[in-house]
């Protein structure tokens, strides 16, 4: 519930525990950060998927990969 309320603060709730927004390269950066402190990184975890464009995407995970997926829909 922490994380959630943390992520809420810097991006809009879509459903459940997803969450998106624009946020600048700055603020990322401090919620990265708050998110480390929040999260137990053997149990948890949080993933950033960073899209520019239709075409270029990128994922981070912070703490545990839960699952590996190969394609997003």
């Amino acid at each position: 519930m922490k994380v959630l309320k943390k992520c809420r603060q810097y991006l809009n709730w879509v459903q459940n525990s997803v969450l998106e927004g624009e946020i600048s390269e700055a603020s990322l950066k401090k919620l990265k950060m708050e998110l480390e402190r929040i999260i137990k990184k053997d149990e948890d975890s949080v993933i950033i998927y960073n899209l520019r464009t239709t075409k270029y995407s990128s994922r981070e995970i912070i703490g545990i990969e839960k699952s590996s997926l190969g394609n997003i829909l």
